[in-house]
């Protein structure tokens, strides 16, 4: 057969444009990156938007006008691609990446910025509806001391104000400015006693003054003098609050902790996905070789592809990354298994491959399309970082099915055009001896195995049983132990604090004791970071004191987050709610694309899987925190992906026997099935399970249990597959034999150009 070189050149020039585009772009794509904020430092913080007064109402009008007003305070401080999102609830998120003095932030975020000017005895004279908007300033007085300039609205009544307390007595003739006046609580003869008083300043008035200009001079010693009126400036530009902010939640990541955490994970990483290519190098060849060059391209567009919908990155992102490249290579390890099993018959490389691309392709989309559902649920239900990590996740499926599928088949289909690959079989991954002649006849479920010798059939009531027993010690270990609940579902605030490795636990507690905020619970958490827990929601000088005094002592903040009872509470609604959706939505897919009675063991198995991870997290007393939610739902996707695989065959195989008529063929049905893609699932495993075994062992300490929670459910997965799922719709499919009287109609040629498999 004439070889045609010029497939095989445009092969290689797609190859090398693809590599070269990358090559001169991957800089600016990183650098295009935006971190969260676990990844480059900084603060989130939920605010609760509460009327001023009681009985007042909050509408959306006043939810955006706060949010406006936040916005224009942000900006003061510099920060770079702020994230201010209003959300449910009347809340609003505001998320501050690499903002370096997180305290100061929260202040100007908080500030209800409302300036009164009062006498001493803490009546009103003048308020912000006096001042001219936007007319405040920082200024220098002739003394070259920091000053603020207020502009008024009506000179009378600023010369009415001032005549009237120049009349008082020397020591009484003071004009008292305050910002955030609280009534009942703040008052000038307490605030006038202490060494740093609440007031701006309270300076003397010996004469009126018939002027629309007011300089606020005295308090603002030294560079943070001139810090502090630049802020009361900008704070009184951006306007006053309409609203009270509460906080419900915050977290604080101090820039070392999160350069650690982004150099240890991408690190593992990196390592896993390397070792994922060698792998498939070794196992499939030239395929591999493919594969290899696909994935390559997805984790680049995957990346490119989130800078362009302005995406952050997190830590759980950078997860959903790395797994992206798991369901990436699923889709090509299903398109090979079934190329080597076409070639092992005695097809041609040609027909083999249109074959195997045909019959593969309905599998991958099923695949993909049962974990797309769970991150869709996860996309909506998430909060943050979650969220971030259902983004990538819902990116990393779209562009693995670009590069997996249509790039993979483009680049395969002109290596098998060109010829040159005809007669060498072996480049795929297939031994001589193992290749029939196509005259023998033979079809694929004729084929031997390395898994013929298993009968998967005959042991499932013993799977059953074993499955049952970890239910029910699972029960047991939940009822007795519990599960321990991080801050993210109990409320209450958790600091991790880095240390320099040599430090032991009771020195960081004898450290906090000395700060008066003695943790309820200490913990060490890998080598060199210890976590304290808080029943309570820290003060905020408690916050600031702990970040200052660890940062002296070893040289990073610690990371502080704070969770109120309500959000502990949602999070657990909402986590309940996103599993039974999308179990939900997993049944009404399966049934329409197979039947009920594989949809209904696909779910069952997948609970299995939740059940195994919650009952191992309550044995070894790991906490539980909201990566856990992720976690838990992308096992749920992988797990489902791996029994839809299986059920495809099964659906397959079907339409060969057309009819069924003994429990015997269910049972010939569901060992064939199971040993055709044994080896799928279980490279597809390993090769997940590669990169997520370098992720618990060297990746970020702050995601540790969303990894640990990652390989357990994967292990779990492939077991309830295999003895669970499949053997279930096995169960069922023989009582549905005993109640029709001995004969099951699968498929009828009327229905050949139907997917759905018919009962």
């Amino acid at each position: 057969m004439k070889k045609k070189s010029s497939k095989l050149v445009v092969a290689l020039m797609i190859v090398v444009v693809l590599f070269t585009t990358i090559a001169l772009t991957l800089k600016d794509v990183l650098n295009d990156v935006n971190l969260g904020l676990d990844l480059q430092g900084g603060f989130e913080v939920l605010y609760q938007v509460e009327p001023l007064e009681e009985g007042d109402t909050i509408d959306d009008n006043a939810v955006r006008s706060t949010a406006s007003t936040l916005d224009s305070r942000v900006n003061v401080l510099g920060v770079s691609e702020p994230n201010i999102q209003i959300e449910d609830n009347n809340r609003i998120r505001v998320q501050l990446a690499g903002v370096e003095d997180q305290q100061e932030a929260r202040e100007l975020l908080s500030t209800q910025a409302e300036l009164t000017i009062r006498d001493i005895d803490d009546n009103v004279l003048l308020s912000g509806k006096d001042l001219v908007q936007g007319g405040a300033s920082q200024g220098y007085d002739e003394m070259n001391n920091a000053m603020v300039s207020l502009e008024l609205r009506d000179s009378n009544k600023f010369k009415e104000v001032t005549e009237e307390i120049s009349k008082r007595p020397p020591g009484e003739n003071l004009m008292v400015i305050w910002m955030d006046f609280v009534e009942g609580e703040d008052s000038f003869a307490q605030e006038v006693q202490k060494e740093n008083p609440k007031f701006i300043s309270a300076p003397t008035v010996s004469q009126p003054i018939n002027s629309t200009d007011v300089m606020i001079s005295g308090g603002f010693d030294g560079q943070e003098g001139v810090e502090r009126a630049q802020n009361i400036s900008s704070l009184l530009n951006s306007g006053s609050l309409p609203v009270k902010l509460d906080e419900v939640y915050s977290t604080s990541v101090g820039a070392q902790f999160g350069e650690q955490a982004l150099d240890e994970t991408v690190t593992a990483g990196l390592i896993g996905v390397g070792l994922v290519f060698l792998f498939m190098l070794a196992f499939y060849r030239l395929p591999g070789l493919v594969a290899v060059i696909t994935l390559t391209v997805y984790i680049f567009l995957t990346i490119a592809g989130f800078n362009a919908i302005s995406g952050m990155l997190t830590l759980p992102g950078i997860a959903a990354l790395i797994l992206g490249v798991g369901m990436a290579v699923d889709a090509n390890i299903i398109l090979y298994e079934r190329l080597k099993d076409e070639l092992r018959i005695g097809r041609s490389l040609k027909q083999a491959y249109k074959k195997a691309a045909a019959s593969s392709l309905w599998t991958i989309v099923d695949a993909n399309l049962t974990t797309l559902i769970a991150a869709i649920v996860l996309f909506i239900f998430g909060t943050s970082s979650v969220k971030g990590f259902a983004t990538m996740l819902l990116l990393s499926i779209l562009m693995s099915f670009v590069t997996a599928v249509f790039l993979t088949r483009v680049i395969m289909s002109l290596i098998v055009q060109s010829n040159y690959a005809n007669d060498k079989k072996g480049w795929f991954g297939v031994n001589k001896k193992q290749i029939h002649n196509i005259a023998e006849g033979k079809d694929i479920e004729d084929l031997s195995s390395p898994w013929d010798r298993f009968d998967f059939v005959k042991h499932a009531n013993k799977f059953f049983v074993m499955s049952g027993i970890i239910v029910a010690a699972g029960l047991v270990i939940l009822f007795v132990f519990k599960l321990n609940l991080g801050i993210d579902f109990t409320s209450g605030t958790r600091a991790d604090i880095v240390t320099d490795g040599n430090v032991t636990v009771e020195q960081v507690e004898s450290e906090l004791e000395t700060l008066g905020i003695p943790p309820e619970n200490l913990t060490m958490s890998g080598e060199d970071t210890i976590v304290a827990r808080y029943g309570t929601d820290l003060p905020q000088e408690d916050v600031t004191a702990m970040q200052s005094h660890f940062n002296e002592l070893y040289g990073s903040d610690p990371m502080i987050s704070t969770v109120s009872p309500v959000i502990g509470q949602e999070l657990v609604q909402n986590a309940i709610i996103a599993l039974i959706i999308a179990s939900i939505g997993i049944i009404i897919y399966a049934s329409i694309r197979f039947e009920w009675r594989m949809a209904l063991p696909a779910v069952i198995a997948l609970m299995h899987d939740v059940f195994v991870i919650l009952a191992v997290f309550s044995i070894f007393r790991i906490e539980v925190d909201i990566t856990i939610i992720a976690a838990v739902l992308t096992v749920v996707g992988y797990s489902i992906n791996d029994t839809i695989v299986t059920m495809d065959r099964i659906r397959e195989n079907n339409r060969k026997i057309k009819v069924i008529r003994s429990e015997e063929e269910i049972n010939v049905i569901i060992n064939r099935s199971l040993r055709q893609t044994a080896t799928r699932s279980i490279n597809t495993i390993l090769t997940v399970l590669i990169v997520v075994v370098f992720l618990v062992l060297f990746g970020a300490t702050s995601i540790f249990n969303f990894s640990l929670a990652l390989l357990i459910g994967l292990v779990s997965g492939v077991y309830s597959s295999f003895f669970i799922a499949i053997q279930l719709w096995g169960v069922l499919k023989r009582r549905q034999l005993r109640k029709s009287g001995g004969e099951i109609v699968v498929y009828s040629e009327k229905s050949k150009n139907d997917d759905k498999v018919l009962v």
